[in-house]
């Protein structure tokens, strides 16, 4: 298995990122600096080999993949949706924080949205079809998801997930050293 790697690409800018809004299944567009971004990710991309392309079918993570020169091979996989925010998707953390001052995603969830225990299980199910043989994979995804997806990879509990920071239109690489699963590289960014 140590031949395999998975790129994970985290969608470019888009209105609701930049004002730090919770963007979970709203399905809001890239800005055109998203779009710039986007197309700067395929300078980082296009000398790989890929076995495999996934994107998160929402437009942000689908539309990076397409101006990042993959969009062609890719699958659209609900499994690399982001977290469903439930009550608090549209909101801010300020937001959210004057209705629930202690709140803390990685630790109780989303309310009406889906737990820790929910995304964890997701995570570990994309996991299990990413790994499912030797190459490179290519993921076009969400922050948050993204977070707990690496957390996972490591065997970490998804809580964990609150360490890895990733900017917009960032590039992170999950692979392996000795036998053992490794990041290879965290929040690598195009612009």
């Amino acid at each position: 298995m140590q031949e395999l790697e998975v790129y994970l690409c985290r969608h470019g800018e888009t209105d609701w990122a930049r004002f730090g809004k919770h963007t979970g299944r709203t399905d809001v567009p890239l800005t055109e600096h998203g779009k710039l971004e986007s197309k700067q990710l395929a300078q980082r991309l296009r000398k790989v080999q890929w076995r495999q392309v996934v994107t998160s079918p929402l437009q942000r993570a689908a539309e990076t993949c397409e101006l990042a020169g993959l969009g062609k091979d890719a699958m659209r996989d609900p499994d690399a949706m982001e977290w469903d925010y439930g009550q608090y998707e549209g909101l801010t953390l300020t937001e959210i924080c004057k209705k629930n001052a202690s709140w803390d995603l990685f630790k109780d969830g989303a309310p009406g949205g889906e737990s820790v225990q929910q995304i964890s299980a997701r995570a570990d199910r994309l996991l299990q079809k990413l790994c499912a043989g030797p190459g490179n994979v290519a993921l076009f995804s969400h922050g948050h998801f993204l977070h707990v997806l690496a957390a996972r990879w490591l065997g970490l509990p998804a809580g964990q997930g609150w360490f890895f920071y990733l900017s917009v239109a960032s590039l992170s690489i999950l692979g392996f050293e000795h036998g053992r699963p490794v990041i290879k590289l965290w929040n690598g960014r195009v612009s």
